[in-house]
């Protein structure tokens, strides 16, 4: 069995509370949450089905162990069949029904699936794509956000269910819509586009700032007016990057603002706490998103090969809101599936293993899609608890499983929160936006998205042992030691001061390929080849190429490496800067892709190229373990590959492992001496212990 790095016991943490900016967490709670429970949910839709079968379902879930119910999502036409005819009785009775036998729920706004009479005869109030193709109805977010006659209709229906179930007794949370963007990403209504103009106002004051900025001259598209700028519409080539990437900007601080009235109106009504459920692949600004939440939560619908999918995700959300954990919204209890598709069935075990994984790493909430198997619609192939005849389904024994591991797990869990990581690796949404407008050159099999970069990142610190979490570009650096920041081109005066005050503090500043090589706007910095980053790290930037395909390699540790991508060839341009790693090219002679800076009690490290092939993977490997070892940071966890460790820390500062194995091959924890299994109280007496086939272990440390 093939071991991660050498480890030892971890050292003891203050619990996972790090202060958020000031600027985007005015809604976090100041004390810390006090979690009492893990919730078992489940995703409901009493309005599908015969009001009769209610008391069925609460005994089943009852059974299943199911504590909480999710509802209200797409039942707007239950809601309200006619224009302002609104009804919330069936609704009531159905809440009073659960809180009755002692069950929880959470409200969904159901604007993500707005009713006929919405949009019949009003094309205008559609979504649009780039098109200009309007969509229409059948299926959900196809109306306009934008159109006024949209949002107030939207509004008007949140604001009667909040007067009439803010505070009933068995609510304890809202849901905004559901899986913002998850179909569409920019809207081109006319609606929008006029909604465009006025944010490009607000945004840069008067046309000729905008002008300057964009550089609009090249190819004439200089305006005289905001009403002159296009939305990005087809076009016979491509419109300038400053556009393009502004108008993704545009939709995702709007579709925010949409979140944001929405969450003013329920807090009007109710004090319960309100989340949205989100995906990283979504056209959404997620630390935008989350500045007017006061909860995280996630869908994932992983096929057991995918898991690793649910160690990203959970490291991403559990650091959105610090100090309050995230819920798993959504996933299937056997496998996902609609129209024409579905995913492989989950092995026996798996479903365990994957709440197991999630309550481990800081969530609270686990809950499904969907409870009932859908008898109509598009995804009426998806898997469910119950089938449509009313029968147990396949994945029906596997979430007994998830109940026996709760029932076990929870008293651990609810005692103790997420020991805090030493490494983060940066979320930008603004980096994401610009490579979409302009994706990176690359070989093939090479990271495709700013996604796939962040998580090629992640995934190194986490199969090297260590924890790790991801951290918005507007995070705050608590706890963190070394900071790894891949691909994000536009590098603000804000996060960079933010950073040099980490460095002189002692920590590492990794800085990625492809960081600094664009303005704000999109553009290219004409003061120096990476902006401020030339600065902070030491360099002068000679030129920036692309490596793809060009045979140029690189020398570093005695080993000659192979890029893909984009390089920034520099040179030292301060006394207190290092060459590491060289590039071996009669075109860039002298030039570096390596660097290393002292700056205070810390280093500024600068990877301008990325490495490729077997070797390039190993030089990353023990890039990011030297800077590691040189910073102290708590030895790595010695685990079998395939197993993932949760650190955790008490009250008291005791410290708790929970090892979960999610390949189904089963693994092997090494454990230091004194270890005690905290589900049996019993001393380990070896160094390593035994983690079953989607099996779990806890250990006192």
């Amino acid at each position: 069995m093939k071991l991660m790095a050498s480890a030892s016991g971890l050292a003891a943490s203050a619990p996972y509370v790090y202060a958020g900016s000031s600027t985007l967490s005015n809604v976090t709670n100041a004390q810390p949450y006090a979690m009492k429970r893990l919730v078992h949910g489940v995703c409901y839709y009493p309005e599908l089905w015969p009001e009769e079968d209610i008391d069925r379902d609460i005994k089943e879930m009852r059974a299943l162990g199911i504590n909480l119910i999710r509802i209200g999502e797409f039942a707007w036409s239950t809601m309200e069949p006619e224009e302002g005819k609104i009804s919330l009785r069936f609704f009531k009775r159905v809440m009073d029904k659960f809180h009755g036998a002692g069950f929880s729920v959470v409200f969904c706004t159901p604007t993500p699936t707005p009713p006929r009479w919405l949009t019949y005869g009003h094309p205008e109030r559609l979504f649009v794509n780039s098109d200009g193709e309007p969509l229409i109805h059948g299926s959900r977010q196809h109306a306009s956000y934008e159109h006024p006659a949209v949002r107030k209709a939207c509004f008007r229906i949140i604001e009667a269910i909040a007067r009439e179930l803010g505070d009933h007794p068995a609510l304890v949370g809202w849901q905004i819509d559901n899986e913002l963007k998850c179909h569409v990403a920019e809207d081109f209504s006319p609606a929008a586009v006029a909604s465009w103009h006025r944010w490009l106002k607000e945004r840069f004051g008067t046309i000729d700032r905008l002008n300057k900025e964009w550089g609009t001259h090249i190819w004439s598209t200089y305006y005289q007016s905001f009403e002159q700028v296009p939305a990005p519409f087809n076009t016979p080539f491509l419109h300038n990057a400053s556009l393009s990437t502004a108008y993704r900007m545009f939709n995702r601080e709007r579709i925010a603002e949409f979140s944001d009235q929405q969450c003013a109106i329920l807090r009007q009504h109710s004090k319960h706490p309100i989340t949205h459920n989100t995906n990283p692949m979504f056209s959404v600004n997620h630390e935008r998103l989350f500045k007017n939440l006061d909860f995280a939560s996630y869908d994932a619908y992983p096929s057991s090969k995918q898991w690793d999918a649910l160690v990203f995700r959970s490291d991403m959300y559990r650091a959105a809101k610090p100090g309050r954990p995230f819920w798993l919204m959504e996933t299937s209890v056997a496998h996902n599936g609609w129209l024409g598709n579905h995913s492989p069935m989950h092995p026996a075990g798996f479903l365990a293993a994957e709440a197991t994984l999630v309550y481990a790493m800081g969530g609270e909430g686990f809950c499904y899609w969907l409870w009932r198997q859908q008898r109509t619609g598009a995804e009426i192939s998806h898997s469910a608890v119950f089938s449509s005849w009313y029968k147990p389904s396949i994945g029906y024994s596997q979430v007994e499983k998830v109940e026996q591991m709760r029932q076990q797990l929870e008293p651990l869990l609810v005692s103790s929160q997420p020991w805090v990581p030493e490494i983060a690796v940066t979320w930008s949404d603004h980096a994401r936006a610009m490579i979409e407008t302009e994706p990176m050159d690359r070989d093939e099999g090479a990271p495709e998205s700013y996604q796939d970069v962040v998580e090629l990142w992640h995934k190194k610190v986490f199969e090297l042992g260590y924890h790790r979490e991801i951290r918005f570009e507007g995070a705050e650096l608590d706890g963190l030691k070394l900071l790894i920041t891949p691909a994000m081109p536009y590098v603000s005066e804000e996060f960079l001061q933010r950073v040099i005050a980490f460095v002189k503090a002692g920590g590492v500043w990794l800085v990625g390929p492809g960081t600094g090589t664009r303005g704000r706007e999109h553009t290219i910095p004409t003061d120096s080849g990476l902006a401020l980053v030339d600065d902070v790290a030491g360099v002068s930037t000679e030129y920036v190429f692309p490596l793809t395909d060009t045979g140029i390699q690189g020398q570093a540790d005695n080993r000659t490496l192979d890029f893909t991508g984009w390089c920034a060839a520099v040179k030292a341009d301060h006394s207190d800067t290092r060459v590491l790693g060289t590039l071996k090219t009669d075109l860039a002679p002298g030039t570096a892709f390596l660097t290393e800076r002292k700056l205070g009690k810390g280093k500024v490290v600068l990877l301008s190229a990325h490495p490729v092939g077997e070797s390039g993977d190993q030089f990353l490997n023990e890039l990011v373990q030297r800077y590691a070892q040189e910073l102290g940071l708590t030895a790595p966890f010695e685990v079998s590959a395939g197993t993932v460790v949760a650190p955790r820390v008490d009250a008291q500062g005791r410290r708790l492992w929970v090892a979960v194995n999610m390949d189904g091959e089963g693994g092997e924890l090494s454990v230091p001496a004194g270890a005690k299994d905290a589900a049996s109280g019993e001393s380990i007496r070896s160094s390593r212990v035994n983690v079953a086939p989607y099996g779990w272990r806890a250990v006192k440390v």
